[in-house]
């Protein structure tokens, strides 16, 4: 399955600066182990030493928080969209 991903500014200096990104796969596991192949170090910053999702990045595919779906085993169908979006924490 072909998805686009949308980076945040953050984890741009692993995409060539570029905001979008397309990747492959049927599951988010399956997006970020593309994602790292085409783009070494990304997944380090959305994945902990586990290999869970971090606490502090949500991920959405199209407008479905993952962690209230099946987290990485979620489906990621043809022409999802996939956003990367790093907690702000503030005071």
């Amino acid at each position: 399955m072909s998805v686009t991903v949308r980076i945040p500014t953050i984890l741009r200096t692993y995409t060539g600066g570029r905001s979008e990104v397309a990747a492959q796969g049927a599951t988010l596991a399956e997006v970020i182990e593309d994602l790292e192949k085409n783009h070494t170090g990304i997944a380090a910053r959305v994945l902990d030493d586990q290999g869970k999702l971090r606490r502090f990045v949500n991920v959405y595919v199209n407008d479905d928080d993952v962690r209230f779906e099946q987290g990485l085993q979620t489906k990621t169908p043809d022409g999802a969209g996939i956003s990367i979006i790093p907690a702000v924490a503030g005071g």
